[in-house]
């Protein structure tokens, strides 16, 4: 069977040589031979067909190292490579969501329009509506991790963070005065590291101060004692706290706080409610986000 050459390839397969010797390099995409001595590749024409299903999985924007995975599955079975694409496009439409939430709430911002809250505990106008109410926080110790970190590393680090933590708690400090928590002492995106903090409050905090002596967790733990506060707080579904769907509650606090002539005193910080969080449903009330505030 005759070969075809990078050129005569990119042309039955409508990709560029350049889009080509990307996927030869990534391993998408191998060619049949390549000449030793000019470097010129060469491609079998049953190989068109692949190349076609790369650019069209390209064009739903998936990641070559996804496509890469996708297709190594159809190897293997085309059905189950078919379900994998089912649940790429579902985590896909979830995003879609939650970034036209983000976005109808900025367009509200922008042209402002009114929406906000009349009185303490009053619904908030957002992008959804959020029921702020206030809450006094007693003064509590806590045990944290302070990292900084992208919002891509948030999924993997927070429940790793919190595993260690709940475990030195449990078995060294008493066990838990409170719910866990993640506080931000700036912003987290994919550009901006923080710092972030999990925090785990503590019932016993004279061992929890010999528990960080003993300095067994590592250089990243912290150990404060956090003064009584009052927070204003909204709650959320799991659905709810995925990012970016939960910028628009952070907003949400953020307005309350404003309409009322109020400042936020400390970092913001998102509330862990539910234990199970794996097998809470997406409608379920998971958590909430809080902000120490004071007069302005």
């Amino acid at each position: 069977m005759t070969r075809l050459t990078i050129g005569e390839f990119a042309t039955r397969s409508r990709l560029s040589p350049k889009a080509l010797r990307l996927y030869d390099r990534l391993g998408l995409l191998v060619p049949a031979s390549v000449d030793e001595a000019t470097g010129y590749r060469s491609y079998e024409p049953g190989q068109v067909e692949r190349a076609r299903l790369i650019a069209l999985l390209r064009g739903l924007d998936m990641p070559l190292a996804r496509i890469g995975e996708l297709l190594a599955l159809a190897e293997e079975s085309g059905p189950a490579a078919a379900a994998d694409l089912a649940r790429y496009w579902a985590d896909v439409e979830r995003d879609v969501a939650a970034r036209r939430g983000l976005v109808a709430h900025l367009r509200a911002r922008l042209s402002g329009e009114p929406g906000g809250p009349s009185g303490e505990g009053q619904t908030v106008e957002s992008t959804d509506r959020y029921e702020i109410r206030t809450l006094e926080v007693p003064e509590r110790t806590v045990l944290g991790e302070r990292r900084h970190v992208l919002a891509g590393e948030l999924p993997l680090w927070i429940p790793e963070a919190f595993g260690r933590l709940a475990r030195a708690a449990t078995e060294r400090c008493g066990g838990f005065a409170g719910p866990p928590f993640v506080a931000y002492h700036a912003e987290v995106s994919e550009e901006s590291d923080g710092p972030a903090e999990v925090c785990v409050p503590v019932a016993d905090p004279a061992a929890a101060a010999r528990y960080a002596a003993e300095g067994g967790h590592g250089a990243a733990l912290s150990l404060r004692v956090e003064p009584a506060r009052r927070v204003a707080a909204t709650r959320l579904t799991k659905e709810g706290m995925t990012y970016p769907r939960i910028l628009t509650a952070y907003a949400a606090v953020e307005d309350w706080l404003r309409e009322h002539g109020q400042v936020c005193v400390a970092s913001a910080r998102e509330v862990y409610l539910e234990p199970d969080w794996d097998g809470a449903a997406p409608t379920d009330v998971v958590g909430e986000v809080q902000y120490p505030y004071g007069p302005a």
